[in-house]
């Protein structure tokens, strides 16, 4: 099905655009500053951002595979803008309601908090409260927020100027930002009963599983470039036994995570694909850990420089892993559909997939 095939120019563009403008001095300039308005403006002339959107919603067309090609490249060159938020979650949840996407930065609530309360009131919703670890909130147009009432799910479509937005970074020193709301008051619309918190929770998943196959693979190149240049006793250290084991384990955990990222968004394209991405998100937060050890090990010292871009990619895995689910959240979800099945309906599922359920 030709729905199903990526477009080899997006890989070939992005793959051109990312190597120009994502250099290591750019990225590290990015995590000082806080945000790089030079490179998302460079990224946004291209249309990435908005693709799998609809085109008279303010996207630029694709489908959802299409835009997790660009996420994956955004992970492998590290670059430092918050396109999984612009597009594959804000930018789906605003087109989803009918609003329009703006065309500047979209971000999202990835979890609404006890802190926050939401009143529809008319054709208005207010908001009022805090929200933490909101990805890029410094430099959004718009927060979208998911939230139901009465039933019903709804998206809102808030303002970022009209919040009080104070700067926090995560470990690899990404923008998660605090973000209050005196009383916000904005437009919001109805989305379909499927998009609901668990579908969005899973989307956010989808979309960091991408992240992190891009940045694995591009950790085990760098692991294999640099312990064959090293010579350590008159040969590349590349050919001493522990550290070639170290080599094909970072090179395992690259091929399984981005088989499993590409399996996941197929599913997900077709339809329903939880499964999928349930147990994609359980590969790559396993394969971060394993794989930032081994690559960390091969380099030694060298590879806890901030002169050495190898940290650019572990310290990102080591916070991608634990967003939108970490191991013990999925393991559970698995296991309880697993479970559900019955022993007659555990290897249909495991065969089949969301197909069978």
């Amino acid at each position: 099905m030709t729905e199903l095939i990526v477009d080899e120019l997006i890989t070939q563009t992005a793959n051109r655009l990312f190597s120009e403008i994502c250099g290591h001095e750019a990225i590290q300039n990015a995590e000082t500053v806080g945000e790089a308005p030079e490179i998302w403006a460079a990224y946004s002339e291209t249309g990435f951002p908005w693709i799998s959107i609809d085109e008279n919603l303010g996207g630029s067309g694709g489908t959802l595979l299409d835009a997790l090609e660009v996420l994956r490249l955004v992970g492998y060159y590290s670059v430092p803008v918050p396109a999984a938020e612009t597009g594959i979650l804000g930018g789906w949840l605003l087109s989803e309601a009918g609003l329009q996407v703006p065309e500047g930065i979209v971000t999202v609530l990835p979890d609404l908090g006890p802190d926050l309360t939401i009143k529809v009131d008319g054709s208005q919703v207010s908001i009022a409260g805090s929200a933490t670890r909101v990805p890029w909130a410094r430099s959004a147009e718009v927060i979208a927020i998911l939230f139901q009432d009465d039933g019903n799910n709804y998206v809102a479509s808030v303002n970022a100027s009209d919040c009080v937005i104070t700067p926090m970074t995560n470990m690899a020193g990404e923008p998660r930002d605090s973000v209050r709301f005196d009383g916000v008051v904005c437009s919001y619309a109805k989305v379909s009963e499927s998009i609901d918190a668990q579908s969005f929770r899973l989307r956010g998943a989808l979309s960091r599983v991408a992240l992190m196959a891009g940045a694995i693979e591009k950790m085990s190149q760098l692991t294999v470039s640099y312990t064959n240049d090293r010579v350590q006793f008159g040969r590349p250290v590349a050919r001493f036994q522990a550290v070639q084991q170290h080599l094909v384990w970072a090179a395992q955990d690259a091929a399984l995570s981005r088989m499993a990222a590409e399996s996941a968004g197929i599913e997900a394209t077709r339809g329903k694909g939880d499964f999928e991405i349930a147990s994609a998100k359980l590969i790559a937060n396993q394969a971060a850990s394993r794989a930032t050890k081994a690559c960390h090990q091969a380099h030694g010292a060298m590879g806890m420089t901030q002169e050495y871009p190898l940290h650019h990619y572990s310290r990102r895995l080591w916070s991608w892993r634990k967003e939108y689910g970490g191991d013990a959240e999925w393991s559970k979800w698995i296991g309880r559909l697993a479970v559900a099945q019955g022993a007659d309906g555990l290897y249909p599922l495991i065969t089949g997939g969301s197909r069978v359920l």
